[in-house]
C-alpha cells in the first residue's frame, strides 16, 4: 500500500468530517431563538451564526487546502466549542421547539 495514497485519503476524510461538523454547527445555531441565547448567557445568536457560518463557508472556499490549516483549525475549534458549550446551554434553557 502506498502511504501517500493512504495519507491523502485519510485527509479527505478528515477533511469531510470537519465539513459535517462545521455545517451542524452553522445550521443548529439557526434553529434556536434569540431568546434562549440570552437565556443561556452566550453570545448572540448572530455572533454563533457568523461565527460558524463562516466557518462552514471557509471551510467550502479553502477546500483543496489542508484541513489543519490556521483557518481551518480556529473555525474547527469555533465549532466545538458552540456544540460542547452552548448547544447543551441552550437546550437547557428551553424545550426547543
Amino acid at each position: 500500500m502506498n502511504i501517500y495514497a493512504f495519507q491523502s485519503n485519510f485527509m479527505l476524510v478528515v477533511l469531510v468530517v470537519l465539513l459535517a461538523v462545521k455545517g451542524f454547527a452553522f445550521v443548529n445555531a439557526l434553529t434556536w431563538s434569540v431568546e434562549a441565547y440570552d437565556a443561556a448567557g452566550k453570545l448572540t445568536k448572530q455572533a454563533w451564526c457568523a461565527i460558524t457560518g463562516l466557518g462552514f463557508v471557509a471551510q467550502l472556499i479553502l477546500i483543496s487546502s489542508s484541513p489543519l490549516g490556521i483557518i481551518h483549525l480556529a473555525f474547527t475549534i469555533a465549532a466545538l466549542v458552540y456544540l460542547a458549550d452552548v448547544r447543551p446551554a441552550l437546550a437547557e434553557v428551553t424545550s426547543h421547539r
